[in-house]
């Protein structure tokens, strides 16, 4: 794009006529750089479009995505999970309001979207044997899939942006910020906007367009006042939301709020997903587990909201009850890939995992389709109800869509709109017109009140009249409001480029609030919990609003909504029946007369002595290569400098190996670590054996990017012999974090075999034996594990390896190795009995069990049954364990009694080992008085038994 000199700061930019706009023309116009839109563009490109992609930032880091992802909320891993069951459970999460043919787009195309991403190096957790880790976090199915480099997610989906054919394909504008899509004869056929850096009016002409500008995060305003401290990404302001209204399509369930638990005056999330696997989990402040709702959804927010208000508040994420390891590993994920704010925050207050609780508080509101059911109206092929307009992502109405559905969703947008070609008429010179008035307007009041000012007023008011709980008269005050800020954001002024972008974002966070405001108004019921409790019409009420509630700009240029009912369910949901039927037109909701407090005509009254307060609503119904010596030389700062330049330009290049070598040798370290970079960024044939080169290197900061980026793209290189001769090498380094590392790619590139793995298990480092474990657990090494069991001096080894031998006892039968054929299987009971007497009650616990896997025969049993009286909780827990695969005789009793144990997760741990046993009446029975226990994880599994 041309580029212009933006004038001194003092002076206000000049208003560029609409004649001098640049154009741009493509098949299918993308807006948005992030998690959806990357991979609609990579698709239509791939489907031989010409794509031309539009961020108003960069998409380098773009996005929600660039945060960092911790792992993905809803794999639905063959084996593990069916799809249909992940359609009930997001049906009941969402009280029944779901279109099920959207939902089962992420449900069945999901796990070919993790593998299409796993092509591409986005790393998921896998175990030994190289099956997807996937965990249970709910009560029910098992669809959370961690990502151990979840922070890289966007620098590798960068990557294939970057590659030769798709560059081909893919023209990226960066700072280009798009205001109004265009429309002709009823469909989409381009977009208007500017540059964010230069100010310059843009116009682009589209055969498709597809939006994907996420969620409308800067809604409601955090409780630090803070403009930017929002819960989602703030520079998702609702642009695609106004966009998408502005142009004619319909949105729904907008009334269904976003609101989420977060780490008190932080303003992210708490991440109970990532403790829970490792034993976290939410209390109040007295220790107890509350909350009885399952999915993570708006009844579960209600449970949470009024625990924090009740004197049982506040509330807290538990990690402190957690062993070190663990606190450090749940350091290294929380820390660096969720957000590296976070340490510096807790550090800040003097607070420690392993000494503090996290206190947590409530977000403020947003609107998201992919965590929560508010967004932009699409069907199964992200179609919306305006021709050749797409959405994905969070922007998209698809319930609980999570990061998987993101890349469904704009991998369906990217293949359908690639059909289209430009659209090749006028563009439509009035809409034109328009858009360069929206953008352009404060320039010509430069002295006006600044955009902050004006969205924080703006904002305040959101969270005054529209957060929940809800009412018919703050709602309509909202709208008085939100009215009156037309003129408030009509006087904004700007100066600069970047001014505009910030003004144009209230424009959108406005008709968002007004948005969220008559839809509240106009379902006068209260649904999914939190999200939407009105207290003026406190129940839920299916026979009046078992439906969607749809919403769209009439002709007239009024805000218009329409009742459309739940179509029939493609998978069948226990308390819901929809039968779908035609919609029926509401037509505009109008504002209540707030004007005064009851009549003017009529004196104060008292309420009638005795009147019941109304019913609020309760929960739902229902060969080694040499090394090179690198010249110790030093170079100046200069010319390190240039080196440094010259490699951020030859990246830009996709350049070969052989142009990357003189840099992997640079006497400068810096310069080193940075062709590391460059290489995992450009990935050229033989980056693997370049890499496990550098795990040599002299310097310990390139041994540790070197390191960091063989992890990173392990499932892209290929297993070459020249990589595993680097690989074995390595782990003769004297640096830890190299050995550790090259044990790890080793393992996963099955590049590895017991007698290489073995000789780790003596290494001085414990990091190191705990990969030599996992090493040996995938090549189905029981000997060598039994072997150092018992003679690890670490327990955190110790631990490893007695998990280590369930996870090699559960595999046998699956490479159909008969245990009664098979030697390795009393090794392993051998190994695990010596671990019940270790001193450490960690290592008892691990192989309590492990037992409750291998199985528990006679003499174990009766260990086990004693060890329920022993000190250690978790010792007591991993018994119990041990117990579900006991003789039930001996078993049900035991477990029956330790039902009423003083710690929770005992109580649960015997729960889940007597549902095994619920073939029998007793085990029944035991059951059946669990329901009634003090924790809701008890009472929820022995329910769900039953």
């Amino acid at each position: 794009m041309t580029t212009s000199v933006n004038p001194p700061a003092d002076t206000p930019l000049a208003v560029p006529p609409l004649a001098d706009a640049e154009e741009l023309t493509c098949d299918v116009l993308v807006i948005g750089g992030g998690t959806a839109g990357t991979m609609a563009a990579l698709t239509a490109a791939e489907h031989g479009a010409d794509v031309l992609l539009l961020e108003k930032a960069h998409v380098r880091h773009s996005g929600a995505l660039a945060m960092g992802m911790d792992g993905v909320n809803n794999a639905v891993i063959p084996g593990r999970a069916e799809p249909d069951d992940y359609v009930a459970e997001i049906t009941r999460a969402n009280d029944g309001i779901v279109d099920q043919s959207t939902v089962r787009q992420t449900a069945t195309r999901g796990f070919g979207m993790v593998q299409r991403l796993e092509s591409y190096g986005v790393k998921f957790e896998k175990d030994e044997h190289g099956d997807y880790a996937v965990r249970q976090v709910h009560r029910s199915g098992s669809y959370v899939l961690p990502m151990p480099e979840g922070k890289d997610v966007k620098k590798v989906l960068y990557r294939q942006l970057r590659r030769r054919e798709m560059r081909e394909r893919i023209r990226i504008e960066n700072r280009v910020m798009p205001v109004r899509v265009l429309t002709a004869d009823g469909r989409a056929v381009g977009a208007a906007g500017f540059n964010t850096r230069t100010g310059q009016f843009v116009q682009v002409r589209a055969g498709a367009v597809i939006l994907a500008t996420g969620a409308c995060g800067r809604l409601g305003l955090p409780a630090s006042g803070y403009l930017y401290g929002t819960y989602e990404n703030p520079t998702n302001a609702g642009d695609g939301y106004a966009m998408a209204y502005h142009a004619g399509a319909e949105l729904t369930g907008i009334e269904c709020f976003q609101i989420n638990p977060l780490i008190k005056d932080y303003n992210g999330p708490a991440c109970a997903y990532v403790a829970n696997p490792f034993g976290g989990y939410q209390v109040n402040r007295h220790g107890e587990r509350f909350v009885d709702s399952d999915y993570w959804s708006g009844q579960m927010m209600a449970e949470f909201a009024a625990e924090v208000a009740s004197d049982r508040g506040p509330v807290y994420l538990k990690l402190s009850h957690l062993p070190e390891e663990s606190v450090s590993a749940l350091e290294t994920i929380l820390h660096s890939t969720e957000r590296p704010t976070r340490g510096t925050f807790h550090s800040g207050r003097g607070h420690d995992y392993r000494t503090h609780d996290i206190e947590m508080h409530i977000s403020e509101i947003g609107l998201c389709g992919g965590h929560s059911a508010s967004g932009v109206r699409v069907d199964d092929h992200a179609r919306t109800t305006v021709p050749r307009l797409y959405a994905a992502g969070d922007l998209a109405c698809v319930p609980h869509n999570y990061m998987i559905g993101a890349f469904v969703f704009g991998d369906l947008a990217g293949a359908d709109a690639s059909q289209y070609s430009a659209y090749e008429g006028e563009l439509p010179g009035d809409q034109l017109r328009a858009a360069h008035e929206l953008i352009y307007r404060p320039l010509r009041n430069p002295d006006g009140p600044p955009q902050p000012q004006v969205e924080y007023k703006l904002r305040r008011f959101v969270n005054d009249y529209v957060a929940p709980p809800k009412s018919g008269a703050r709602l309509s005050l909202a709208l008085e409001s939100f009215e009156r800020m037309h003129t408030d954001i009509a006087g904004m002024g700007a100066r600069t480029a970047h001014e505009l972008m910030r003004c144009a974002e209230v424009t959108f966070i406005r008709d968002c609030a007004e948005m969220a405001a008559r839809s509240s108004l106009a379902r006068t019921e209260s649904r999914w919990g939190l999200y939407h409790d009105r207290v003026d019409h406190p129940r839920r009420d299916d026979a009046s609003w078992f439906h969607h509630l749809d919403l769209h700009k009439s002709p007239s240029g009024a805000m218009e909504f329409t009742a459309r009912p739940v179509a029939p369910y493609l998978v069948p949901v226990d308390g819901f029946d929809p039968v779908g039927g035609p919609s029926r037109a509401l037509g505009e909701v109008h504002a209540e007369d707030v004007a005064t407090a009851g009549s003017r005509d009529v004196a104060p009254v008292a309420a009638p002595a005795g009147a019941a307060e109304p019913e609020r609503a309760g929960p739902n119904p229902t060969t080694t290569s040499p090394v090179p010596q690198v010249a110790t030389t030093a170079l100046t700062g200069e010319q390190s400098s240039a080196r440094l330049l010259e490699l951020v330009a030859l990246a830009e290049e996709e350049p070969e190996l052989d142009a990357l070598q003189p840099y992997l040798t640079d006497p400068e370290a810096t310069v080193r670590r940075e062709a590391v970079a460059v290489l995992t960024e450009t990935l050229p044939p033989g980056t693997g054996t370049a890499l496990a080169t550098a795990l040599r290197d002299a310097h310990a900061e390139v041994r540790a990017a070197a390191a960091a980026s063989l992890r990173e793209l392990v499932e892209t290189l290929p297993a070459e012999p020249d990589l595993r001769d680097g690989l074995a090498a390595a782990l003769a380094e004297p640096d830890p974090v190299v050995r550790a590392a090259a044990l790890d790619v080793l393992r996963a590139l099955r590049l590895g075999d017991t007698g290489l793995f073995a000789g780790s298990l003596a290494d001085s480092d414990i990091a190191v034996r705990i990969e030599a474990v996992r090493a040996l657990v995938s090549v189905d090494a029981a000997g060598e594990l039994a072997r150092a069991a018992v003679g690890d001096p670490s327990r955190e080894v110790r631990v490893a390896i007695a998990k280590g031998l369930a996870t090699v006892s559960a595999e046998r039968p699956a490479r159909d190795i008969p245990a009664a054929a098979d030697p390795a299987a009393d090794a392993i009971e051998a190994a695990l009995t010596g671990l019940l007497d270790d001193p450490d009650a960690l290592v008892r616990a691990a192989a309590y069990g492990a037992l409750g896997t291998t199985g528990c025969p006679g003499p174990l049993t009766a260990r086990a049954v004693a060890a329920l009286a022993e000190a250690a909780w978790q010792v007591r827990a991993g018994a119990a364990t041990a117990l579900s695969v006991a003789d039930p005789d001996v078993a049900v009793p035991a477990l029956a009694k330790a039902l009423a144990d003083s710690n929770a997760d005992v109580r649960k741990a015997a729960v889940l080992a007597l549902t095994r046993h619920r073939a029998t009446e007793e085990a029944r029975a035991a059951l059946a008085t669990a329901t009634t226990d003090s924790d809701a994880d008890v009472r929820a599994y022995a329910g769900r038994a039953l």
